[in-house]
């Protein structure tokens, strides 16, 4: 089905949720167009220059996606239903490198990968990693990687989601014990970075990160990309712990893993040892970091101010304190991944209109 032609709006009539012209590409369409033709008559932004943020998705692209997709599909219904993994076996990277076009044989060994904005388009990154994410891991285990923590054995790991991670250690004859607050198809209830996950890899018991770090006090603590917003899931499991040596798969502070806590008590009481490079997504920096703990412990006084009248703010947080906002609310703001953003007249009123009312209309805008 062809998109729409391109028009505004009539005045008084609200916009719809989703336009046409800015639709992901998703495989159930793709897979039904039968000519290049179809597909930039379904996805016209994609061969629009100021649409497509300045590259077009040519027939090549197209071609080479669409063959890229279909291989990806086929072993992902297959992935989906193995219940075991053995050892050498990785089907995370072996999908992700379907993706990125780098292997041909039954394993990859390319750390990292790139993908033309073209076909990246047809490809739909995002969407590929978030399901492949959700079944496995948030981070891509690698042969490097997995050598360098079988060497720290016997290890816990706090916030193992499915155990994908684990599995693969154990495969190896690791010994690990896997912990999760919320483990998939548990009694906990839907792990909300895990949906639709039956059950995890290997065995994964319930408990918080604190707990499980003293129950396992002659284990070495692994935390594979603890959440951005979690003090429980990184910095409290931190604190917690007895070890010399800790073991960190994720980026760096201001990135999407570990809490401003937790990288500032990583900068001020913990010195990298050694760092093992990860596959990764495009744009993503992974990296297993092996940190010892420092003789003396500096406590970590650094406090965040706000911006207006520089009083204390919760550490981590950013821009303004709530008292100011309500005092001197800006032209707008919007709620983003539980961060307030806020926009002054000027940034305002130089938005291009139609980003200004997608904004003024969003449900993440907040009113003062």
């Amino acid at each position: 089905m062809a998109a729409p032609r391109w028009e505004h709006v009539p005045l008084g009539r609200r916009y719809p949720r989703r336009s046409p012209w800015f639709a992901p590409v998703t495989w159930p369409e793709l897979a039904g167009l039968r000519s290049y033709g179809e597909f930039t008559a379904r996805y016209p932004w994609t061969t629009r220059p100021e649409l497509c943020g300045g590259v077009i998705t040519s027939e090549a692209d197209w071609r080479e996606g669409v063959r890229r997709l279909r291989d990806y599909h086929a072993a992902l219904m297959v992935a989906r239903r193995r219940r075991v993994l053995r050892a050498g076996e990785n089907p995370y990277l072996e999908l992700a490198g379907v993706l990125g076009g780098m292997f041909s044989g039954s394993a990859a060994r390319d750390l990292s990968w790139t993908v033309p904005g073209g076909l990246a388009s047809v490809l739909n990154l995002p969407a590929r990693r978030r399901e492949l994410a959700a079944l496995f891991s948030w981070a891509i285990p690698g042969e490097g990687a997995l050598g360098v923590l079988g060497g720290y054995a016997p290890l816990v790991e706090c916030g193992a989601g499915a155990g994908y991670w684990a599995a693969l250690l154990r495969a190896r004859g690791t010994d690990v014990e896997a912990f999760d607050l919320a483990p998939p198809g548990g009694a906990c209830g839907e792990n909300r970075y895990h949906h639709g996950v039956r059950r995890p890899w290997t065995d994964v018991r319930t408990g918080d990160a604190v707990a499980a770090v003293r129950a396992s006090r002659d284990r070495t603590l692994f935390l594979c990309w603890p959440p951005y917003d979690d003090d429980g899931a990184s910095y409290a499991a931190l604190r917690a712990y007895r070890g010399e040596v800790l073991l960190y798969v994720g980026g760096g502070p201001g990135g999407p893993t570990g809490t401003v806590r937790f990288h500032r008590e990583l900068e001020l009481n913990w010195s990298p040892a050694e760092q093992v490079a990860v596959p990764t997504w495009p744009g993503l920096r992974d990296r297993l970091v092996v940190y010892r703990r420092n003789a003396v412990r500096r406590p970590l006084v650094r406090r965040d101010r706000c911006d207006g009248c520089r009083r204390f703010l919760p550490t981590g947080a950013a821009g303004r304190c709530d008292a100011c906002f309500a005092r001197h609310p800006p032209a707008l703001a919007l709620r983003v991944n539980g961060v307030r953003v806020e926009y002054p007249r000027a940034v305002l009123d130089s938005m291009p209109p139609g980003l200004r009312l997608a904004f003024e209309r969003s449900q993440a805008r907040i009113k003062p």
